[in-house]
């Protein structure tokens, strides 16, 4: 009995582990194939592309192959994420809107001395359910003065003209999967906002639209 029930438990966290590692699937119509494979962890998003992004984003490697030669226009627009657990669905994020120049930096000052939020290029969070994305660390708000606290929060916009190009952004570009005209096999990764946590289980890919739309769903 001992021998089963020691057998039982190694059962179930062989399960467990593989439940946890990123599940690759796979799609195809006329003119395509499909491999993607889901990052949904911040340990599996950082060994896989190389750096942290922080939460509420799910990575997709994707590779996409041409079927016979044939040429195909490719955007990452062409592709979208949802959720079956609570029906989320997301296109994916460019690199300048997770990195990149002109965000915002937040200053204290003295209360009277305006505090207005000013708008920037920092990163980019939200969208997801039909929502508008929202610039970190407000939405361009007035923070306003407030006589009950000794100081308020200015935030200042940085000149992009004098910043170095964000590594982050680079990296980000370098791996994102290549867009437009295409006859040879193309790999790259796309980068999904979807609030809360998540399983391989709940998420499908989805390519394409109408008759030729190719439904990927990242199943054990």
């Amino acid at each position: 009995m001992r021998y089963r029930t020691a057998f039982a438990v190694l059962l179930a966290v062989a399960a467990w582990a593989a439940d946890k590692k990123p599940i690759t699937t796979k799609g195809t119509n006329r003119d395509v194939e499909i491999t993607a494979t889901a990052y949904i962890t911040a340990a599996d998003i950082k060994t896989a592309l190389g750096a942290e992004l922080g939460k509420d984003i799910v990575t997709v490697e994707v590779e996409v192959r041409p079927k016979s030669g044939k040429q195909i226009t490719l955007a990452a627009d062409d592709f979208i994420l949802r959720s079956y657990k609570d029906g989320q669905k997301s296109s994916p994020y460019a690199a300048s809107q997770i990195a990149g120049k002109g965000g915002l930096t937040l200053t204290s000052v003295p209360a009277g001395g305006g505090g207005l939020m000013s708008q920037g290029n920092g990163p980019v969070w939200g969208g997801v359910g039909g929502g508008m994305p929202q610039r970190l660390p407000g939405s361009g708000q007035g923070i306003g003065n407030s006589t009950a606290n000794p100081e308020s929060t200015e935030a200042v916009q940085k000149d992009s003209n004098k910043e170095k190009e964000d590594p982050l952004l680079v990296l980000l570009k370098k791996k994102s999967l290549p867009e437009g005209d295409t006859k040879e096999i193309v790999k790259g990764f796309l980068y999904f906002p979807l609030e809360g946590k998540h399983k391989a289980k709940d998420l499908a890919l989805v390519y394409g639209s109408g008759g030729a739309r190719v439904i990927m769903e990242f199943q054990q």
